[in-house]
């Protein structure tokens, strides 16, 4: 994939078509080969008799599509002769052309000697990591973006390829302007897509001629209509006269796009911009920081709880900082200007931030969340234990849906106490597996409450007509089989768009963060989570509320019963009224107080009742049996006092 090199580009011009190969056997009408790089045009292609036609037009785009999963064409180069292209030397058959207003998608079966690429981590990251050679040039780069262009979702969700694009992208940045060949003084531009490059050689005269303490260099600009867009960039002059002036050659990268920086549930709010030195230097420790403006639409996602801050990008740990920086804001009628003062060069963009966990709160909620889940994993398995050995348990059907609720949160605390241990080993697969075994079981134990709330309802309401065939097995298929449906299908998929893996929780008070196994998608942790639990906690909660309502008025009822403590009934009734509560998981409903902001007394309740429920669980189990033992006993005493009479009598 590395070629010879390639001279700069002017600014203006337009960027050349890296790759085309389109082919047509005479006897296959609509059957072609067809390999596009485009780096700075999106190209569109119609397919016309036995010819294929090509034409540039930049509001179309191209797409690959195999076995319903994006893909990457990938044939070997013919050193830009176009009489090499149509020459039949490369031939791909069964491709499928489906035209449609704005996109081009190939359905291909068979590939000859062209390279096909599934967008999936193990087939796409060996093909990025070949571009990263001693001979790599403009292509190289080019070639990189149309990769990443052609899987789009995979460099999205994924956080190896993120790792992977950004660094070789670097590497890349550094060779274009090693062979860069420029006057003192001058500077050239590189325009892509979705990113601009401005290398730029500074001058002795350069810097005697600044007026101030810094000089500003001029940030590649991406859209022509909007110069507010990209901000202003000023480096210290005091650090660049330090260095010789062969060596003092500057590379200002735009981005319009930054899905690669995006790593964990960040917003950025602003255009990122990228500062090399030549050498893969590093400015560090600056005297006189360097100074970055940004003009920003007012985001309309503002409150009270959030503000816009500087932060740059840790290239060694993948994650968004703000040692270093300070920022300053000025509020006008339509936009807001940043200032991000900075001692050191890195990515830099401005992030809308919101009021995370504090440092101090979140050990402690950890300490509390850890110790909670140890005492509910141990007694959720003694539950699940206790129903095995004792065989009067077998035949109660609410005692069967509690200890399966008790083995959903069994494996939910036992794989919580693993995500953060999961997080750290290498191995990648370690990690999604505990993320995804999570995931399954909080939506067990989501399921499992609503089954707990709909034999509720035929107990204590319906009460007449609710003998189902085979209920405790279908019950299960649904308790178990509903969420492994559901988790199969995004693991199925996690090489497309990885849904699992590892997430990051920032602190409010340090640069550090938290690592744990879980959903890294945001709007998939939303989208699933909280509304399949929304729409569980309305019925459970419906449910709840019927149930109390019926408890009320017994007791109006059992007023005027003799031999009746009042406080005594009271108090037996609270504590059902709480443990129903807890079987139907209406404690997780303190979610909704905690959205949006930070509510500490919530979290602090949330964490307690949630990690401890399946120590309450047991709790009921073990009342429950109590109850049934003094039935039990209670009937035999009837039995055998029947019998006696019945004895007497005759």
């Amino acid at each position: 994939m590395c070629g010879d090199g390639v001279g700069p580009t002017p600014r203006g011009s337009r960027m050349f078509l890296l790759l085309l190969l389109p082919l047509l056997s005479e006897s296959l009408a609509d059957k072609a080969c067809i390999n596009i790089s485009n780096g700075d045009i999106a190209t569109s292609l119609t397919l016309s008799g036995n010819d294929l036609s090509f034409k540039d037009d930049r509001l179309m785009s191209i797409s690959c599509m195999y076995d319903g999963i994006p893909c990457v064409i990938w044939c070997p180069e013919p050193n830009n002769n176009l009489s090499q292209i149509f020459n039949g030397t490369y031939m791909c058959q069964d491709v499928k052309i489906l035209s449609s207003s704005n996109t081009t998608e190939f359905s291909i079966h068979t590939v000859g000697q062209c390279t096909l690429s599934k967008c999936k981590v193990n087939e796409i990251l060996p093909m990025v990591d070949k571009l990263a050679c001693p001979q790599a040039d403009l292509r190289s780069l080019m070639q990189l973006l149309f990769i990443r262009d052609s899987c789009k979702i995979l460099f999205r969700d994924s956080d190896e390829m993120k790792k992977a694009f950004i660094n070789i992208e670097r590497f890349l940045i550094h060779k274009i302007m090693q062979r860069t060949q420029q006057e003192v003084g001058k500077s050239t531009y590189y325009y892509f897509k979705t990113m601009a490059l401005n290398v730029i050689s500074i001058s002795n005269d350069n810097l005697s001629s600044a007026t101030i303490d810094t000089i500003q260099l001029e940030s590649p600009q991406l859209l022509p209509q909007n110069m507010s867009s990209v901000p202003e960039t000023w480096l210290p002059v005091d650090t660049l006269e330090h260095i010789l002036q062969e060596n003092r050659t500057v590379g200002l990268v735009s981005y319009m796009f930054h899905d690669q920086f995006q790593f964990g549930m960040v917003h950025i709010s602003s255009m990122a911009m990228r500062i090399e030195l030549l050498g893969e230097k590093r400015l560090e420790n600056l005297t006189t920081p360097l100074k970055l403006i940004f003009n920003i639409t007012a985001p309309t996602n503002i409150d009270n709880e959030s503000w816009l801050e500087c932060h740059y990008f840790d290239e060694q740990e993948f994650h968004w900082k703000t040692d270093g920086c300070e920022t300053y804001s000025a509020t006008y009628d339509n936009h807001t200007e940043i200032e991000c003062c900075c001692n050191h060069t890195t990515p830099f963009a401005v992030l809308l931030m919101r009021e995370p966990i504090s440092g101090v709160h979140w050990k402690i909620l950890s300490y509390i969340s850890y110790i909670g889940c140890g005492l509910s994993a141990f007694f959720s398995a003694l539950s699940v234990i206790t129903y095995i050995i004792n065989r009067s348990h077998r035949a109660d059907q609410s005692c069967f849906i509690h200890v399966s609720l008790s083995g959903a949160l069994f494996l939910l605390n036992t794989s919580f106490l693993l995500t953060e241990w999961g997080a750290t080993v290498q191995q990648d697969g370690v990690c999604v597996f505990i993320a995804a075994t999570m995931h399954y079981s909080l939506l067990c134990c989501f399921t499992w409450m609503a089954i707990e709330a709909l034999h509720l309802y035929l107990l204590l309401v319906k009460v007449f007509n609710t003998y189902y065939k085979r209920y405790l097995i279908k019950l299960s298929l649904a308790g178990w089989g509903i969420p492994a449906v559901i988790v199969g299908i995004f693991v199925g998929v996690n090489d497309i768009r990885q849904f699992y893996g590892v997430a990051k929780m920032s602190m409010l008070d340090t640069n550090q963060t938290s690592n744990l196994c879980w959903i890294t998608d945001e709007h998939f942790f939303y989208g699933l989570n909280l509304v399949y639990f929304t729409l569980i906690f309305i019925f459970n909660t419906g449910i709840l509320g019927t149930v109390v309502a019926g408890i009320c008025r017994l007791r109006e009822g059992s007023k005027h019963t003799p031999g009746r403590s009042k406080g005594s009934l009271s108090c037996r009734n609270s504590l059902t009224v709480m443990g129903l509560t807890c079987l139907l998981g209406t404690t997780w409903g303190l979610v909704f107080l905690g959205s949006g902001h930070v509510n500490y007394p919530v979290l602090y309740l949330f964490c307690i009742l949630n990690s401890t429920q399946g120590f309450f669980i047991f709790l009921w189990i073990c009342c429950s049996a109590r109850k049934q033992r003094r039935r039990a006993e209670q009937d035999n005493i009837n039995s055998v006092q029947m019998k006696s009479s019945q004895i007497k009598s005759i």
